[in-house]
């Protein structure tokens, strides 16, 4: 997998920290990689820092990838009835302009939000839902 993730739990927070070069393929096994820590520690919270990750999504990937993790999302609430609010840091070109990913996911009801910032990211995660 050329998609690399560090994943730390604490005080309700799971913090991702992911390198590597995207890939579809390799995006979707490291989501399914950190829904398994989201189960394990029930985390709410999960701030996704991927601004070591490289690459240059076509529009059509991002709305796969987001299909997939809205779905995957999905299951986690109906099998284990944990609601996860995800914040996802990245730069462009990973990082769409016009956000369609986060308004594909959005839109099949995944709490998800795109920051530029960590510090935006984690204000909006630690704010009143």
């Amino acid at each position: 997998m050329s998609i690399q993730q560090k994943m730390h739990f604490e005080s309700g927070l799971l913090s991702v920290d992911a390198s590597g070069e995207f890939s579809l393929e390799d995006a979707k096994q490291a989501f399914l990689e950190l829904h398994g820590s989201v189960v394990q520690y029930k985390a709410e919270k999960i701030l996704l820092d991927g601004r070591d990750v490289k690459g240059k999504p076509q529009d059509m990937e991002r709305f796969h990838y987001s299909v997939f993790a809205a779905r995957e999302t999905h299951r986690i609430v109906v099998e284990h009835n944990l609601v996860s609010r995800f914040a996802y840091v990245v730069h462009e070109p990973l990082r769409d302009r016009e956000r369609l990913g986060e308004t594909v996911a959005v839109n099949r009801r995944m709490d998800v939000k795109v920051f530029e910032t960590l510090e935006d990211a984690i204000e909006w995660l630690t704010g009143a839902r």
